[in-house]
């Protein structure tokens, strides 16, 4: 049985979830720590109490976003199959995500700012999206292990910069050409899904 939350903890993922929309919306350098705290309906006092520092509260918005990538691909396998690559795909260049920054993928919407973030940041961003590349490969067929892997970071790839591009014009039967594209592009990439839950 799970315990229930405690009220500091309530409050905590409540900052949590603030930041990352505050992160995705605005980036690392066009939010402050008043404007999360506001977003999350706290004192600027109660997040530095919870959090340290601006980049720790990045860091830990970065990491929550990235383990729910991890947490959804093996619900993909397990409710589409072989489907679920496409089914991914479509999900993640689809307009309903396109257009929503501020709770989309923070691969798409973060991996920009770790670029320019300390190395501890790349590191365990590197960690975390070796990970997410893994259970990927896990869900494809054909070829050995590596090749699997290259083929999941292919997938990857393509998703990623492809939401980037198509969020970044303004004309929205362009968007939807370029989406259109890539996630047949990112499902070639990946090749064969393996039938079956992980």
């Amino acid at each position: 049985m799970s315990e229930t939350p405690t009220k500091k903890e309530k409050t905590r993922q409540r900052m949590l979830d603030a930041a990352g929309r505050c992160f995705r919306s605005h980036g690392y350098a066009g939010i402050g720590v008043d404007g999360i705290a506001k977003s999350a309906g706290v004192t600027s006092g109660a997040l530095y109490a919870h959090f340290g520092s601006k980049d720790a509260a990045f860091d830990a918005a970065l990491a929550a976003g990235l383990d729910d990538v991890i947490e959804a691909i093996p619900k993909y396998r397990r409710d589409f199959g072989s489907g679920w690559v496409r089914t991914f795909a479509e999900y993640y260049l689809g307009r309903a995500h396109r257009e929503d920054l501020a709770g989309g993928c923070a691969m798409a919407a973060l991996s920009a700012e770790v670029v320019r973030a300390r190395p501890e940041v790349h590191a365990a961003y590197e960690a975390r999206m070796h990970r997410i590349a893994g259970l990927i490969a896990d869900g494809l067929q054909g070829g050995d292990l590596d090749q699997r892997i290259a083929r999941a970071w292919g997938m990857l790839a393509a998703l990623i910069g492809g939401l980037v591009v198509a969020r970044a014009v303004l004309d929205p039967d362009v968007a939807e050409m370029i989406a259109e594209a890539v996630r047949d592009s990112a499902v070639a990439a990946a090749g064969p899904a393996r039938e079956g839950s992980p």
